[in-house]
């Protein structure tokens, strides 16, 4: 077993028994796709199979429901738990495509050799995800292929082109 931590969840939204996912790496597709979790209450303690029926793309977290969970005081006993998965229930994303989990924690790189920093976040928007990158400073870089150059898993680097004129704000 490997277990694969999803994101924590945060406060409830709204009264239906919502809740936000803070450190999420995955979409809510991505979620749906894989349906159950491990909640597991941080600093050890209780831990409880929790079945997700929606999940849908916020900014700047996604917002989910799960089955059980129908007002916001039975969602706030989910707050700060954190969601976990076993690795090997991903499904294979395809080739050439990774799972945003993935890409967090990668050394982004620009093609002249400079280091940017960290991937930390990937935010959905209507074009391309935006990739925030931190280091010296904090990039938000389209993830677009004329942005994206290269993205080497296999040693956590990501080579971009960073857009003209992006150095300047």
């Amino acid at each position: 077993m490997n277990p694969v931590r999803i994101g924590r969840l945060g406060r409830p939204h709204g009264l239906r028994g919502d809740l936000t996912l803070d450190g999420a790496s995955l979409d809510a597709r991505e979620l749906m796709e894989l349906r159950t979790f491990l909640w597991r209450k941080p600093r050890g303690g209780d831990e409880r199979e929790v079945r997700l029926t929606s999940a849908r793309d916020a900014i700047p977290r996604p917002l989910l429901h799960f089955d059980g969970v129908d007002s916001r005081e039975a969602a706030s006993e989910l707050t700060n738990g954190e969601l976990w998965v076993d690795r090997e229930r991903l499904p294979d994303p395809g080739p050439g495509v990774a799972y945003t989990f993935q890409l967090v924690g990668c050394r982004v790189v620009a093609d002249d050799g400079r280091v940017l920093g960290t991937l930390e976040e990937i935010w959905p928007s209507g074009a391309h995800p935006i990739y925030v990158v931190r280091g010296e400073r904090e990039w938000l870089l389209p993830a677009h292929a004329g942005v994206i150059r290269n993205v080497d898993l296999a040693a956590g680097v990501i080579t971009v082109t960073p857009p003209v004129g992006i150095e300047d704000l």
